[in-house]
């Protein structure tokens, strides 16, 4: 009996360790779900360490330059960054967010193609417990770790000032939005109508996308329809600089916004009336730094603004 009772408890205890080593297993032989992990807990598995970085587009100077800064910061500081173009298309700007959070980066640093379309992937980020920074446009209707960007409507109505200063009240001007729905083009616009929907006449306003080429034949067809305009304000310098290929000879007054090297050399030849300086490199080397801060678990601003100037001959 004794040899009975001995053999039980042995294979009692056999029973009990594999038990625990497979988990709960149920009366029918089907296995329990564990237990989920807690929120801080799933935050802390779904970090890598890494930084992803969504770029808008690179076929841009600004942001080819926001892009350096950030991995001239990241080396620095020897943090893993991984950049992805969206190409100016907010869908494809969707699916690069969705591809970093299966890569499981601890932050991710956005510049949006639109600030609405990018809200969704944004908070599918959040939810996988990564932190989140946007730089130089917003994520409408997402509270993220922390917004970096400049003033735009202060320095889209400092050059709209300038331009009202040399082409005098209720002059014919135009203006070349940005790309729709990007938070830059909404706070430019707003900066430049504050100041001309009461002294200047707008005589044409389109987007032509942040682009160059498109900013040259919009232009093109604005003085078709309008050959007395006197001045133009552009979003940013690349629609600046195509309107300027389209003006030509004519006596026409352009500024723009961003301060592009291209930019700058045509404010200095007389090309360009003027156009508004803005820190590119500055901004992504404070994401980086934002993001990893973060990732040593400091408490970060939730806003933090870049300055600009305006920049004449």
């Amino acid at each position: 009996m004794k040899m009975k009772n001995l053999l039980a408890l042995v294979m009692a205890s056999v029973m009990a360790f594999a038990m625990a080593g497979c988990g709960a297993v149920s009366v029918d032989g089907e296995k329990k779900a564990e237990p989920a992990a807690t929120e801080g807990e799933a935050a802390e598995e779904t970090g890598n360490g890494s930084v992803g970085l969504a770029i808008s587009t690179m076929n841009n100077p600004f942001f080819v330059t926001l892009s350096e800064g950030a991995e001239a910061k990241a080396e620095e500081l020897g943090v893993e960054l991984i950049v992805v173009d969206a190409g100016d298309d907010a869908a494809k700007q969707a699916a690069d967010v969705e591809d970093l959070i299966s890569k499981k980066i601890s932050v991710l640093i956005i510049n949006p193609v639109d600030s609405d379309a990018a809200a969704p992937a944004v908070k599918d980020a959040i939810a996988a417990g990564i932190k989140v920074i946007s730089v130089d446009r917003v994520v409408n209707g997402v509270d993220v770790d922390c917004a970096i960007a400049s003033d735009n409507v202060a320095g889209a109505q400092a050059a709209t000032e300038y331009l009202l200063e040399l082409v005098g009240e209720g002059a014919k001007v135009a203006e070349l939005q940005g790309v729709s729905g990007a938070s830059a083009t909404i706070d430019r616009g707003a900066g430049f109508h504050n100041v001309a929907d009461e002294k200047l006449d707008v005589v044409a306003s389109q987007t032509a996308n942040f682009n160059r080429a498109e900013g040259m034949t919009v232009m093109e067809n604005m003085l078709q329809a309008n050959p007395d305009i006197v001045g133009v304000f552009a979003h940013n310098d690349e629609m600046a600089l195509g309107a300027v290929e389209a003006i030509g000879d004519k006596e026409i007054l352009v500024v723009g916004f961003d301060a592009t090297d291209d930019a700058v050399a045509a404010v200095e030849a007389g090309n360009m009336a003027a156009t508004v300086a803005q820190q590119p490199d500055l901004m992504g080397a404070t994401a980086v730094e934002t993001a990893a801060a973060l990732m040593a678990g400091e408490t970060v601003e939730k806003s933090l603004p870049v300055e600009v100037t305006l920049v004449t001959k």
